[in-house]
């Protein structure tokens, strides 16, 4: 059974393309106008609204939760004080990644971890003897994106908290009568935050908020947009920029955090007493400099790209499609160095951008290397340079 969003009822009637993907077996909108550079530019430009309800989402509480947590997740909780969030991943013995998310701690002892899989089985197993309960609550919590840089305005007319909330921080208040927490995150890279509802109520927190953001530009948005945001941003996505773990054949579809750049996860910990779930062997991964990749962002030089076009007798195309493929990297002297994992053409940077894996003494921002593109049936190789992530960085992120 396909499952829908407790907002599906308001979305669906704004969905002008009836285009959708499932999304952890839930029905998720591609796009909702017949351009989805329309909902990326509003994200980028006022602000815009997206249903992440479909991720996983699990309450994990009790007095012994922080110290469970702090076992399981690379990134220590302990740094992550009430009332505020954390991006974070969890590993396995060997240091490879099985998923990452963003918990959200609303109380000393009340934590809300999120997951794009399910991953209840996984933590139910290891808790043992810990004074702590974990629950699958999906179902129980709706979640609303409002991204881009309008939305803290916007949203201050309802919860006035928002206002001075800081980056990954909580706030607590109502819409429409109902309580909602509100945490400063997303997956826009942008200004930007997401309201989180109890399920029974979705539909008219939902019409408070449209209604009250009338008249400012703001439009929902799709997957096909958000993943043109999340590529500029240099955000990961799972099972195209890496894969869990868990369903790797080889250690070739395994990743470490620190190829996937998430060795700031680690940068105290000499001072960290944890024995959590992969620390050994991302110890000797970082002493000993054996990781395999470094993941960073692709600039394509743009007038080398239209002169291999202009060669072949072809108009350059400026695609903004993400592409969730891989094309290879090489060197000057011909030799594969890396291959990326998205890619596309962005309408704010007015560059072909990629993420991208390379060799890690390759990894320093602006160091040339060459992009295979197929042109007219034939391999091309353009001239590119590796950039620091985020592509797109605006202050107003963090301000």
């Amino acid at each position: 059974m396909i499952r829908r969003s407790p907002f599906h009822e308001r979305t669906s009637a704004l969905n002008e393309t009836g285009l959708w993907s499932h999304w952890s077996a839930t029905l998720a909108a591609d796009r909702y106008q017949m351009s989805d550079k329309f909902e990326y530019f509003a994200v980028r430009n006022a602000a815009g609204v997206f249903d992440s309800s479909p991720l996983y989402k699990y309450r994990i509480t009790g007095p012994d939760a922080e110290r469970f947590l702090a076992g399981v997740l690379a990134r220590d909780i302990r740094t992550c004080s009430p009332g505020t969030a954390q991006y974070t991943t969890w590993c396995d013995d060997r240091g490879f990644v099985i998923e990452d998310g963003v918990v959200l701690r609303p109380g000393r002892d009340e934590f809300l971890l999120t997951a794009a899989e399910p991953n209840l089985a996984y933590f139910a197993d290891l808790i043992g003897r810990d004074r702590v309960a974990i629950e699958e609550v999906s179902d129980e919590i709706g979640v609303l994106a409002i991204q881009g840089p309008r939305s803290r305005d916007l949203l201050a007319r309802l919860v006035p908290a928002v206002a001075s909330l800081p980056f990954f921080g909580l706030a607590q208040g109502k819409i429409a009568g109902s309580p909602v927490t509100i945490s400063r995150t997303g997956y826009s890279g942008d200004l930007g935050y997401e309201v989180w509802v109890p399920a029974a109520d979705a539909l008219k927190v939902w019409d408070a908020m449209w209604a009250s953001f009338a008249g400012y530009g703001v439009l929902p948005f799709g997957l096909a947009a958000l993943y043109m945001l999340r590529i500029e941003a240099g955000l990961l996505l799972l099972d195209t920029d890496f894969g869990s773990s868990r369903f790797g054949w080889t250690d070739e579809d395994r990743s470490t955090p620190i190829e996937l750049g998430w060795s700031w996860m680690f940068r105290d910990l000499s001072a960290d007493d944890r024995a959590f779930i992969g620390r050994r062997a991302i110890e000797r991964e970082i002493a000993d400099a054996t990781s395999r990749w470094r993941l960073t962002g692709l600039i394509v030089d743009w007038a080398d790209y239209d002169r291999t076009y202009d060669r072949a007798g072809l108009i350059p195309p400026k695609d903004h499609t993400p592409i969730h493929d891989e094309y290879f990297v090489y060197d000057d002297a011909g030799t594969q160095v890396g291959y990326t994992t998205s890619s596309m053409y962005s309408p704010m940077l007015q560059r072909h951008i990629a993420l991208t894996r390379v060799r890690p003494e390759l990894a320093a921002p602006g160091t040339p290397v060459r992009l295979e593109l197929d042109v007219n049936h034939r391999y091309e190789y353009i001239a590119a340079r590796t950039a620091r992530l985020p592509l797109y960085n605006p202050a107003r992120k963090t301000a």
